[in-house]
């Protein structure tokens, strides 16, 4: 019970901030100190950066900020997220609270009561409403940036700063993060660009987490409780473990069962004498991993399910299930499987009998109700929202996923496995990050129902624990930007603001921001050093003469007669010339007074002092030079190539509009902006039919993996298509090749891997056949397929030609079909 102090103290906060008491007193569980902070900065009419680890509950904070628009008549607010799926659990969850009326939903191709007062939707339809002055924008009160540290993102991150950037002024920013350690300069950035924000940092986890390492079938813990939590030291038995290898660490586990046993009064065997001497490499032997069907069994008798196993793969989560389902592990009760059994079939009711059977339908619903499931991005929507559905009910009792689950979606368990600490980025594999291993390790713990959570390592060989430990203490990871002005932002900031004042808003975004700080510390470095070259030139003045004339001509004559002896093969004429220069400044060195000076070799040490610093100060400055004004200065490149291409004009007065190509170029986004815009104006796609257009679209939207790169382009669709993709990829090399003569980076050729496969879905064609084709999961279909349905939903738009508008509307109908059409909404 708390003292009648605290309980003073509380009533004094609450009469200071009685939204934020009124607001507390509903929720289900007493608000932590950062979420009051949050809120109390809300109700004073702030900004606000919260950065707080996952499932701390930082959501809080934006749903009173929802909390606060809904006690007005008019005002609205945004809840942004980056992925469709977070926007839909999102949506779902504020239904409940407030209503069907009063909540939408919009995610670029669900829209579902737009004009309500709350609406979630992902970050990029609200860059396209402020681009488009979209009448939703008016009485917007606030805007919840939820996951903003993934502003990051190389792909998508420029869409959080331009949000971000060009909010209205009076619109208050909720924005939540991550543990990111450099939250303050996040929060110094906000401040500068959205007025007054203030900084929310916590560290503390609701649930705490506890490390542990399975070594075969012991679960021992990561760090040393005897040390305290402050010191975080490694387990000593895990390091001896690491030193001594497997036969000794059979000695050790059966000289603690002897001890233990002995301490309880029971009989136990002796261990071998001197069990812990270490053994011959001869002798050694790995220490052999448990398999997963045990350890789920082992888990589930320490009372530590539900439980996510992290396997960065695909394939290898899929074979995780089947291995369980071979092993015959039930997790479920009768009960609890007819539940499972209704709550799928009740799901999953919109899809076709023959597609469920493509789909492998049966087995995943018997893999189900054993309590067992995989999560990744090949699975079909549909499909991972049921099994994220489950497990929130505690009917799925061990799921294998992806590192793609750890990703913001709600999906707590009691447990988080790591097989392993590395996974494969593309290219090579590579050990997973501090920042990785908070976010995978964040699933653990449900709070409310967790008074503790658990991360286990599973031990491999080569296992260092102090590394292990090092991820395990290292719970933030920096926000770097990821920002670059691209063709449709360029075009949309002049139009709205002009030329001069779009590269003073690019200027302010938060990768300038960042270079500008980094400038600082380099400019310190420069003042510094240019004290330091002061006083070495004070140090060798001379009464003889300008030493540091002669001192350069030395160093000139050093640098000649080093680059003689390297060249000793050097044709004659090139050696004799070398021999001129040499034999001219030796007599120049000769002929200079300091050369007589008896205090010469002095002076010459602290000119070689002072020319090293020169050079160092030297590569400094150009450092400066390169990031001072770093994204404008790209903008001036972008800027030129739309000026050669004539989608800018300028006037008499040197004014920067846009032409009509210009205006067509605002409404048309993605990663090929630039293509899709010289294409329509060139009249590449006009012959086109719906399957084929469908087919072109998937082209310019479809980013293959690395091993099929050029696959797919011998199964292009016949006739019209194959004329349009020939233009279009000459198209592309002209425009790669002008964007490299404006020092831009380009863009990756067309990819036509899923043409074929997409032509076909678009005429109508079987799902089992089309999966065939395509070679790849469902669930990548649906993704590259919805992909394709936003380019083709831009085409209907902007298309100046009434045919390929039509034939870009019958092509998204026939995308938008089946398994791609469903919707949980």
């Amino acid at each position: 019970m708390s003292s009648p102090s605290e309980r003073y103290a509380a009533a004094r906060q609450a009469s200071g901030h009685p939204a934020t008491a009124a607001f507390a007193a509903r929720q289900r569980f007493d608000l932590d100190p950062f979420q009051i902070e949050g809120c109390h900065a809300l109700e004073d009419g702030s900004s606000v950066l919260v950065a707080a680890p996952t499932g701390a509950g930082k959501t809080i904070v934006g749903e009173f900020a929802i909390h606060l628009a809904m006690q007005t008549p008019r005002d609205k607010a945004f809840y942004t997220t980056p992925m469709k799926a977070l926007s839909n659990q999102k949506f779902r969850e504020l239904v409940e609270v407030y209503g069907a009326d009063d909540v939408g939903l919009l995610t670029g191709d669900t829209n579902i009561n737009g004009n309500a007062r709350i609406v979630v939707m992902t970050t990029e339809v609200l860059r396209n409403m402020i681009y488009a002055d979209s009448a939703a924008l008016r009485d917007l009160r606030y805007v919840v940036m939820d996951e903003v540290h993934y502003l990051a993102d190389r792909f998508r991150g420029a869409v959080w700063e331009e949000v971000i950037i060009h909010l209205p002024a009076h619109v208050r920013l909720v924005s939540l993060s991550a543990t990111v350690s450099n939250a303050e300069e996040f929060g110094d950035w906000l401040d500068t660009v959205r007025g007054d924000t203030e900084v929310v940092v916590s560290e503390i986890r609701p649930v705490p987490l506890e490390q542990h390492v399975l070594v075969r079938d012991d679960l021992l813990p990561l760090f040393d409780d005897r040390a305290g939590i402050a010191t975080a030291q490694v387990n000593q038995e895990l390091m001896r473990i690491r030193s001594f290898t497997g036969s000794n660490y059979d000695n050790n586990r059966d000289a603690q069962s002897y001890r233990s046993n002995r301490h309880a009064g029971r009989q136990a065997q002796r261990p071998p004498r001197g069990g812990r001497r270490p053994v011959r490499a001869a002798n050694m032997r790995r220490i052999e991993r448990m398999d997963r069907p045990d350890v789920i069994r082992l888990l589930e008798r320490s009372n530590l399910l539900p439980a996510i196993f992290f396997i960065f793969s695909r394939v290898g989560c899929d074979a995780a299930v089947q291995q369980v389902r071979r092993s015959g592990v039930r997790l479920t009760t009768a009960e609890e499987r007819v539940e499972i059994r209704a709550i799928v079939e009740e799901r999953t009711r919109s899809l076709q009998d023959e597609d469920l059977g493509v789909l492998g339908y049966w087995e995943w619903l018997d893999n189900l109700e054993r309590g067992v499931a995989s999560h990744h991005a090949g699975l079909l929507p549909a499909f991972k929202e049921v099994v994220e559905d489950l497990f929130k009910r505690k009917l799925a009792k061990v799921v294998f996923a992806t590192e793609t689950l750890a990703l913001g979606i709600n999906m707590p368990a009691r447990t988080v496995v790591l097989e392993k600490m590395e996974k494969f980025n593309g290219e090579a594999r590579v050990a997973i990050t501090s920042g990785e291993y908070t976010q995978l390790t964040g699933r653990a713990g449900r709070r409310g129902i967790d008074v503790e959570a658990h991360a286990v390592v599973q031990w491999t060989e080569g296992m260092d624990p102090q590394a292990v430990a090092a991820l395990a203490s290292r719970r933030t990871y920096p926000l770097n930007s990821s920002f670059r002005p691209t063709y449709n932002m360029a075009v949309n900031l002049i139009d709205l603001f002009g030329k001069v004042r779009a590269r003073q808003i690019l200027e302010s975004s938060f990768a300038q921001f960042q270079a500008d700080r980094a400038v600082v510390g380099l400019a310190r470095q420069v003042r510094e050093a240019e004290e330091s070259l002061e006083g070495y030139r004070a140090a060798m003045v001379c009464d003889h003469g300008d030493f540091l004339d002669y001192a350069s001509i030395r160093r000139e004559l050093s640098d000649l007669e080093k680059k003689n002896r390297q060249d000793a093969n050097a044709p004659r004429a090139s050696r004799d010339k070398r021999m001129k220069q040499i034999q001219s400044l030796r007599n120049r060195m000769q002929r200079h007074g300091c050369h007589r000076c008896p205090d010469r070799e002095a002076h010459a040490r602290w000119a070689e002092r002072y020319w090293k610093l020169k050079r160092q100060t030297d590569r400094t400055r150009r450092q400066i030079e390169t990031r001072t004004g770093t994204v404008a200065r790209v903008f001036d490149r972008v800027v030129e190539v739309l000026e050669t291409l004539d989608y800018l004009q300028r006037d008499e007065d040197d004014v920067t509009t846009l032409t009509d190509a210009g205006r067509t170029m605002r409404r048309i986004y993605g990663e090929r902006d630039l293509l899709v815009a010289e294409s329509l104006r060139q009249g590449l796609w006009n012959t086109l039919d719906a399957p084929s257009l469908a087919a072109m679209a998937c082209c310019l939207v479809y980013e293959p993996r690395r091993d099929e790169a050029n696959a797919g382009e011998r199964d292009l669709p016949r006739g019209a298509f194959r004329t349009a993709y020939e233009k279009t990829t000459t198209l592309w090399a002209e425009l790669d090749d002008l964007e490299k003569d404006h020092h831009l980076p380009g863009s990756e050729p067309l990819a036509a891997g899923l043409a074929g496969a997409m032509h076909s879905w678009a005429r109508g064609g079987m799902l089992d056949r089309v999966l065939v084709d395509a070679d790849m999961a469902a669930g990548d279909f649906v993704r590259w397929a919805k992909q394709t349905i936003d380019l083709l939903d831009q085409l209907s738009i902007v298309a100046e030609d009434g045919t390929l508008a039509r034939t870009a509307r019958t092509a998204l109908d026939g995308v938008r079909r089946g398994i791609v059409a469903y919707s949980s909404m």
